[in-house]
């Protein structure tokens, strides 16, 4: 990639990112309302004329039009970033499967099976009282067992038993 291109490049992430950050702050908000409290205002002076109707419509989507490119750019900065520091987590991890490293790579009907999967080992941690325990991929019914192994059984198990 030419220089001049990466350059450019970061430079439109800087001001995404710069963007999309005062596009959701209070004062931007505070002042798209004051102008359109403002255009609203104007509206006797200008006999509420087609004019004056088509400066408010020009305007907000010419800013949406383009505000659309920018949060986009943003957000898909952001979510790489987010993706790349859980894939940091899952490959340092031991226990973790590295399967899921680039699951976004998957197609949907893959992560939905994963989906299934992840779902039949919250509800094996809720079936023992402890949602917090997590499981792997690979692993998962192993170290099921090895854990409710090591768990001291409940006074009302033993009677049972």
């Amino acid at each position: 990639m030419s220089k001049s291109k990466h350059n450019s490049q970061a430079l439109f992430e800087k001001f995404s990112t710069a963007v999309t950050e005062a596009a959701g702050s209070t004062y931007a908000f505070a002042g798209s309302v004051s102008l359109i409290l403002l255009w609203l205002i104007s509206g006797p002076f200008f006999n509420y004329s087609q004019v004056w109707q088509l400066i408010i419509n020009t305007t907000t989507t010419i800013i949406t039009f383009l505000m659309v490119f920018v949060i986009q750019k943003a957000q898909n900065k952001q979510s790489l970033s987010i993706q790349l520091k859980l894939n940091e987590l899952l490959s340092t991890n031991e226990i973790a499967s590295n399967r899921l490293v680039c699951v976004e790579e998957l197609t949907e009907d893959e992560m939905k099976a994963l989906l299934k999967f992840y779902s039949k080992l919250a509800n094996m941690a809720k079936e023992e009282g402890k949602i917090t325990e997590s499981h792997s991929i690979e692993e998962a019914e192993q170290f099921h067992n090895i854990k409710k192994e090591r768990t001291p059984e409940k006074k009302s198990d033993k009677k049972t038993h």
